[in-house]
């Protein structure tokens, strides 16, 4: 039996052994295709069980900052399965869990010095919730419990997280928390109303916050939460001074600024933050994952204000204790993966390579404006989204059955490609160690998959385009 006819047998079984896995956001009333299977990947390059390359534009899912197949993370993860694959993080401390939180919390911003580890993203979002609700109940304030939160954003899949998630579609078909959670305008900027500007827009976002925080009653508001960029919903980047406004409402009103960078931490806007480096701001929290192993294996943080421990602490006789916590908080093999990624990406100097060329990336996005079907073109560093709309004119955006944006993946696959389809969506998010020819040979696959896309909408009589 030859190579080729090995690997295609291959991909076959694991496709039928994939019929037993749930899979997210799986839909049980619709066949879909089979998957690509994927066997291997090195660099910012991925290979199916056919040996075809396919450049990883969505970089995982936003998060194999350093590329595959680093054997310095691997061999770090190896070693110390070797010498302590796991202990209790309820009784006993461990090298790699105390180093990195020591490392963490020395290029974090301000005082935020405290590191509480958790298993992921929606864990460090949903501990972060838990950790505000703790500490007005410990102040005294137990009433201080709304939160705040926008639309189209993405927080994550536990049950708090989910809640404080806002893109519709998500909505559907499960129950959420509805009664002290509170969602906010989209700081979409595309999707603000016909003639207002950019700076009006912010005006419009500042004022509904601080309106709803007076509706409420300060008394009873506990925080806001916010990604720097609106990641999953869309690459949503909020118009200039937006956060740092937002923010000084907050600190006007004792309300709490949770900064979620599981996405945007770990070099995605070229530095290891990017609260304060690029939006300006200090907040109170911030939660981290994907970038902070670059997705080798799972691990998440929430990162506490000093003075916010400071408040909850000082009266042993009190008794208050922060009762959350996982089985794998700290896991010492995922804080040995996170010691080896930092320490890959400050060797190779890769926020120095996304900060230059995330503007290259940014540039080359932008020319794909004029195609007919391309409403609009966001981002910033290494994140970027095109929006597909019905027209230009109209805004509208041009969804389908059958999502316009699984239809122009399925042509850069063919062509060599990924991308992170969002119904009528497309986004990238490489790894940062990605170079300017392999951003021209992603754009170039995108420009030939949307051209092909429209092609096909045409001839199917769906859409016309001019």
């Amino acid at each position: 039996m030859n190579k080729t006819t090995n690997t295609v047998d291959l991909a076959a079984g694991i496709r039928r052994m994939d019929e037993y896995v749930v899979h997210p956001w799986a839909s049980f009333d619709t066949e879909s295709g089979p998957n690509t299977v994927i066997n291997s990947g090195g660099g910012v390059y991925v290979y199916d069980s056919d040996g075809n390359r396919l450049l990883d534009g969505p970089g995982g899912m936003w998060c194999v900052n350093v590329g595959h197949g680093r054997r310095e993370i691997i061999d770090a993860m190896a070693e110390q399965a070797a010498r302590l694959s796991y202990i209790s993080p309820w009784s006993h401390p461990t090298e790699p869990a105390a180093r990195l939180a020591e490392r963490l919390a020395a290029i974090s911003p301000g005082d935020l010095n405290r590191v509480f580890y958790t298993t992921g993203g929606s864990t460090a979002v949903d501990s972060a919730l838990r950790f505000v609700m703790f500490y007005n109940n410990v102040r005294g304030q137990p009433d201080k419990k709304h939160i705040l939160t926008r639309h189209d954003a993405y927080h994550g899949s536990t049950y708090l997280s989910a809640s404080v998630s806002g893109k519709p579609r998500d909505k559907n078909w499960l129950d959420f928390e509805t009664g002290w959670i509170h969602h906010l305008s989209s700081p979409n900027p595309y999707r603000r109303a016909e003639g207002m500007s950019e700076e009006d827009f912010c005006d419009h976002l500042v004022d509904e916050l601080e309106g709803k925080i007076l509706e409420l009653g300060p008394e009873h508001t506990a925080a806001l939460i916010a990604e720097p960029i609106l990641a999953s919903g869309g690459v949503i980047v909020p118009p200039t001074g937006y956060h740092a406004r937002c923010l000084e409402v907050c600190r006007q009103y004792d309300v709490l600024y949770i900064s979620d960078e599981v996405v945007t931490g770990f070099g995605r806007l070229g530095h290891w933050f990017a609260s304060e480096e690029v939006f300006g701001i200090v907040p109170d929290i911030i939660t981290v994952a994907k970038g902070i192993t670059s997705g080798y294996v799972p691990l998440g943080a929430v990162l506490i204000s000093e003075r916010l421990i400071k408040e909850v602490g000082g009266e042993p006789d009190r008794g208050a204790s922060f009762a959350n916590g996982f089985t794998y908080s700290g896991h010492p093999v995922a804080c040995a993966a996170a010691l080896a990624n930092l320490d890959v990406i400050e060797k190779d100097q890769m926020l120095e390579n996304a900060r230059e060329v995330g503007p290259y990336l940014q540039q080359k996005l932008r020319e794909l404006i004029d195609l007919p079907m391309v409403g609009d073109v966001r981002g910033l560093g290494l994140m970027g989204c095109l929006e597909c709309v019905v027209s230009k004119e109209s805004r509208q955006p041009l969804e389908l059955d059958y999502d316009v944006g699984k239809r122009i993946d399925s042509h850069c696959q063919a062509l060599g490609l990924l991308l992170r389809p969002l119904i009528n969506m497309c986004v990238v998010s490489p790894p940062i160690v990605i170079s300017r020819e392999q951003i021209d040979q992603m754009l170039g696959i995108l420009r030939v998959g949307i051209e092909r896309t429209m092609v096909d909408l045409e001839r199917e009589g769906i859409a016309q385009f001019n």
